[in-house]
């Protein structure tokens, strides 16, 4: 689809719809709220002529009480702007719904967006189909949903999305004023912090009510167009699943909290299994066949609600074979087709919905070794006093018995229990239920070989380890070295035979949130590309599969952007045998909350996948370029130094940006950081509230800075042709621009233009707006390119309404910053303020990949 024509599709099912059903929403009379909807138009109005006219949040905002209402009283002022934002929230879940509604008319066409079917109609056509087939059969994609909740609305909201969703498609006014109403009147937020469960239980919403019918649907749409084959790959597609097995600096979430969360991905998929059987039942009135269906629902019922009544998914296939063979032979295969597709189901969800993953920081596996072998005699302090070889044997050899009620410290018992309590974990769930334990902060091999060791010592045996083991690389550090890593990990004899009864297969993770963080945005993409490569390489000599799991976050600066663009740029030195990426927050609700947009979005990831293999699609990366790369990676991470160890760096995070009220607001169970400390630490900075404060401020540096300079350091040199060659020549390298533009649409330094004037942190605001500008001027030029994310008219024109839908917000957030900097009286009305305008900022980025 031309952009011409897309833009205009957009308008007539986007733009024009929400300002239609705006209009109704606006008006509704709501207790306490009434009159507010009408005057949120001449205050967007009036913000953005202020901010035109640079005038500072706090005077544009004090100016509108004077001229447009007569409100004097600072304490009324406070409620309105508390009721404005309740308006302006529900704007944005109104527009979500709109864009939800019209996603199926909006998809990209054309030779970069092919679906699976389009890959097998051309293989029947070029006669590769059997290639598709046989990498169908080998091939996995595994999105995997985390505990990182950067959007979080209620199920009750999620329930009035979904049904908007559907009454805006078919233009249903009544049903929409009604819907409209109800959302006014519901809550949107939580009176409290979400447990890890619930946040849990927040995820396994989508899973029942989306994602169980989708790849469902998904599934039978590829085996239907192999009628000649047993088409059977149930693990073609798979679901991972964080919340509840992640606890990296969240001590809320315990081994207790890892049983439940295993239990209720287990009850709720019987409940999915239960109301299908229901509705077979009613079709399958025969006999032979009624007896087996009803004994099935029943057992189903029980395993439910009761977590100690376990239904194994072989004995639920066992009674629906029975059942296939029975309408086979007698019934002439009545509803065969309904049958074969609970079947499919059963085998792609087995016992555990989605495979839960454990994930922990390294420094707490180090602390757990040392307090265990100091119990054992073998240390006094810490393993600095051992050598390596010496380190090496305990870890490897020496046999050791532990008892976690022996350890007075909380977090290295629970890191016991929760290991000791996977094999239950995987009788009720399977294997495959959750067989991976993941390191944070992996930069030795002791990383994994501290794992390795605590699984021995909690009785696993090598050859009964049924757990990959998967290091996470994600500092600037922990990439250069994880080759070398790998490498000496696979020359352990111990680690080896491991790795041999893993099926020789290797995941590695690599993360984008803190090696953004830790690097800049360009250092830290282009480092993670390399180490792909050579890690590839490496196992490949080693004989080893490698499975990358891509550490992927909602916006492009944790290192979201297009996933089907990103995957498809990978060139053929890095491994290609599955795609796993973590999916989070906005994008779990933007681009994978409706069966519609899970269905396009897991097509998407297969084709990326596919197209590099089976259609010739190689990517190769010339050594100039490859060197241009380099050192534009070089000059970007050296400027993103200087910001990073300026002196007002941290504090101008702690004071400039809402990064403190982050542990504030009730948006996730994870602390804002690591560790206790009263003094913010850069290191101890979680990557989401770290790039979340840069997107509060409409600033986005993650996404960006250093790349300016980077740019124009080689354009200076003369060679801005050959930027220019790389960016369209060089699939990565436009991905990566391509997604900066999208960090650079978002970012109104309009809206901090004061704090450009202040005495302290005036000139490194200035530093910041600069690299900015530079950066915009530089992407532009290199892709010739009149504005930015030409290319991309549907995301753009989401950006730009949802910028101006978020306006409000924003100057909301930067007038009440300003009172509290000047020590009103109201100081503490304010910070309440600034709280809860955090909500409807996060929930309008929604478009993140």
């Amino acid at each position: 689809m031309k952009h011409a024509l897309i833009e205009k599709e957009f308008d007539q099912r986007v733009r024009k719809k929400y300002n239609v059903y705006n209009s109704i929403f606006l008006n509704l009379p709501f207790k306490d709220i009434s009159n507010i909807g009408m005057l949120i138009p001449v205050m967007s109005q009036f913000f953005k002529v202020g901010l035109e006219n640079s005038l500072e949040p706090k005077d544009i905002v004090d100016d509108y009480f004077l001229k447009h209402t007569a409100i004097r009283d600072e304490k009324e002022k406070i409620d309105f702007m508390f009721r404005i934002i309740q308006y302006v929230e529900r704007q944005i879940v109104l527009y979500d719904s709109i864009e939800d509604s019209a996603f199926p008319h909006l998809h990209d066409t054309g030779e970069n967006n092919l679906s699976i079917l389009d890959y097998i109609h051309l293989g029947e056509k070029t006669e590769i189909k059997k290639k598709i087939l046989d990498k169908l059969s080998t091939f996995s994609i595994r999105p995997v949903f985390t505990a990182h909740p950067t959007q979080f609305y209620p199920p009750a909201v999620l329930d009035i999305i979904s049904s908007l969703q559907t009454l805006v498609e078919n233009n249903d006014m009544n049903g929409i004023d009604l819907s409209l109403q109800q959302l006014g009147m519901t809550s949107l937020l939580k009176s409290k912090k979400p447990t890890p469960f619930e946040e849990a239980q927040h995820i396994i919403y989508y899973l029942r009510n989306v994602y169980y019918e989708a790849i469902g649907a998904f599934y039978a749409l590829i085996k239907n167009n192999f009628p000649d084959v047993d088409f059977d790959s149930p693990a073609l597609i798979r679901i991972g699943f964080w919340p509840g097995g992640d606890r990296d600096g969240n001590p809320f979430v315990t081994a207790g909290t890892t049983m439940k969360v295993a239990n209720e991905l287990r009850m709720t998929l019987m409940k999915c299994y239960y109301q299908d059987i229901k509705n077979l039942e009613k079709k399958m009135t025969f006999r032979g066949v009624e007896e087996i269906i009803a004994d099935l629902r029943s057992r189903l019922y029980t395993s439910m609600f009761n977590p100690s009544e376990v239904l194994q998914y072989q004995e639920i296939l066992a009674s629906l074979m029975q059942i296939r063979k029975t309408i086979t032979d007698r019934y002439n295969k009545l509803y065969l087709e309904e049958l074969e597709s609970i079947i499919d189901k059963v085998k792609i969800f087995r016992n555990h919905f989605a495979t839960l993953d454990i994930r922990q920081d390294h420094r707490v596996h180090k602390k757990a070794v040392e307090e265990i072998l100091k119990k054992a005699n073998y240390i006094t302090e810490d393993t600095g006093e051992l050598s390596k070889d010496e380190l090496l044997d305990i870890l490897l050899s020496a046999e050791i018995r532990i008892d976690p009620d022996t350890f007075n410290d909380s977090i290295v018992k629970d890191t016991i229990l929760n290991i000791l309590q996977l094999k239950q974990i995987q009788a009720n769930n399977g294997e495959w239920g959750c067989n991976r334990y993941i390191i944070s902060n992996s930069e030795d091999i002791y990383s994994v070989l501290f794992v390795y060791a605590l699984f021995r010592w909690c009785g696993y045996r090598t050859g009964e380890l049924s757990f990959d083991i998967v290091p996470l690389f994600e500092t600037m550090n922990g990439m250069a070295n994880a080759a070398g890593i790998m490498r000496e990990l696979f020359n352990t004899g111990q680690y080896r035979k491991h790795v041999e009864f893993r099926e020789n297969k290797q995941t590695i993770m690599l993360g984008f949130s803190d090696g953004t963080k830790d690097g800049g945005y360009l250092k830290a993409n282009w480092s993670i590309y390399k180490t792909k490569e050579l890690l590839s390489d490496v196992c490949k000599q080693e004989g080893i599969q490698v499975i990358f799991f891509d550490g992927r976050g909602g916006p492009p600066a944790r290192g979201g952007g297009k996933s089907h663009r990103f995957y498809a740029a990978q060139s053929q030195k890095i491994a290609n045998n599955e795609i796993q990426l973590t999916i989070q927050g906005q994008t779990i609700t933007s681009r994978y909350g409706t069966k519609e947009q899970f269905i396009y979005n897991c097509d998407q990831l297969l084709t990326a996948g596919l197209s590099r293999e089976l259609l010739g699609k190689k990517v190769c990366i010339g050594e100039d370029d490859r060197q241009l790369i380099e050192e534009l990676s070089e000059n970007s991470y050296r400027k993103y130094l200087e910001l990073k160890n300026h002196p007002l760096f941290v504090p101008y995070l702690e004071h400039k940006t809402p990064l403190k009220y982050y542990s504030e607001a009730n948006i996730g169970s994870r602390p804002a950081k690591r560790g206790n400390k009263e003094q913010l630490e850069f290191k101890d900075l979680r990557a989401i509230p770290f790039v979340g404060s840069w997107s509060q401020m409409k600033q986005n540096v993650p996404g960006y800075f250093g790349l300016g300079t980077a740019l124009e350091s080689i354009s200076k040199k003369g060679n801005l042709y050959s930027l220019k060659k790389l960016f369209h020549e060089v699939p990565i390298f436009k991905a990566l621009i391509l997604n900066s533009m999208m960090s650079l649409s978002k970012s109104n330094f309009a809206l901090t233009a004061h704090i450009g004037k202040d005495p302290r942190y005036g000139d490194f605001w200035k530093l910041i707006h600069d690299e900015f500008l530079l950066t915009k001027k530089m992407v532009l030029t290199i892709s010739g390119y009149d504005i930015l994310m030409q290319e991309e008219p549907v995301t753009r024109n989401s950006v730009d309404i949802r910028e101006d839908i978020v306006l409000p917000l924003l100057l909301i957030q930067q007038h009440a910053m300003q009172k509290v900097e000047m020590g009103s009286e109201k100081t503490e009305n304010y910070e309440k303020l600034i709280t809860r305008s955090l909500y409807g900022i996060i929930n309008a980025s929604r478009n993140s990949i």
